[in-house]
């Protein structure tokens, strides 16, 4: 059993909630990556989402594309960022850590030698924005064979066919994007999001994470009750790039902490 399993098969043992934060690797510091990936471990989260730096991105609102321009840079490449993968193993073991990217970096290292790479790293998961299911079959069985999961994204206009071709290759968890826009975007409908959830679950034999437009411990906790985990980006990204650099670390921890309790709390709240 892969660790994302493990993970999400022990928090609805525990009637908990997920918490999948997502940090862009290399940004602000490529010495740092590592460091920081322990402080939202710290914090209590469940789920490491760790982005791959591209200069084209198409699902990346400005603050993570100049998070992934400042990374690139400064050297930082998908071959980077699986070291710092392996370094996060050298103190972790449990963290999943599920690398979040486009697909030409994968492209130019090649499939099979990724799926390696990725495996002797220790990650997880991987998500590729750009790879849609229809096409993503013998990739997803490339991944799956090496002992990593392929996650998907789904969106709001995804067709009840787009869902279950989802279904049939996903594995570890699927990605709900929350709304139509970009990371960061401000508009969240959490009825929105509860209304679209019955009909992923009805052919999606996988939890589901939500992301997109959560910044906050109060929007976390909406959208905790009504999916199986959320995930946090760009607001990650702001705190690491106005923190202090001696104060980014235990900046990171603290804001996970207080997201933490908040999605907690439905469990107390219901009990």
């Amino acid at each position: 059993m892969s660790r994302i399993k493990n993970t999400f098969a022990a928090l609805a043992e525990q009637g908990k909630k997920g918490l999948i934060p997502f940090m862009t690797a290399g940004d602000p510091d490529p010495a740092r990556t590592v460091e920081f990936m322990h402080a939202l471990a710290a914090g209590g989260a469940d789920v490491i989402e760790l982005g791959v730096p591209f200069s084209d991105p198409m699902a990346d609102g400005p603050v993570i594309q100049a998070s992934s321009e400042r990374a690139l840079a400064k050297g930082v490449s998908l071959r980077t960022v699986l070291a710092d993968v392996k370094r996060f193993r050298e103190k972790d073991d449990r963290t999943p850590v599920v690398l979040m990217g486009y697909a030409n970096p994968i492209e130019r290292m090649g499939a099979d030698a990724f799926a390696v790479a990725a495996k002797e790293a220790g990650v997880d998961g991987v998500l590729v924005v750009d790879y849609p299911p229809e096409e993503s079959v013998a990739f997803a069985e490339k991944m799956r064979a090496a002992g990593v999961d392929p996650i998907f994204l789904l969106a709001p206009t995804s067709t009840d066919e787009r869902i279950a071709e989802v279904g049939k290759i996903a594995s570890g968890y699927v990605y709900y994007v929350s709304l139509k826009g970009v990371t960061g975007a401000a508009n969240l409908d959490v009825s929105s999001i509860a209304g679209k959830i019955p009909a992923i679950k009805s052919r999606v034999p996988l939890p589901v994470g939500v992301g997109f437009g959560i910044r906050d411990a109060d929007t976390a906790r909406a959208v905790a009750e009504v999916s199986d985990a959320v995930v946090i980006g760009s607001r990650i990204v702001q705190l690491l790039q106005q923190a202090s650099p001696e104060a980014a670390a235990g900046t990171l921890t603290r804001f996970i902490a207080e997201v933490r309790q908040a999605i907690d709390s439905i469990g107390t709240a219901a009990r």
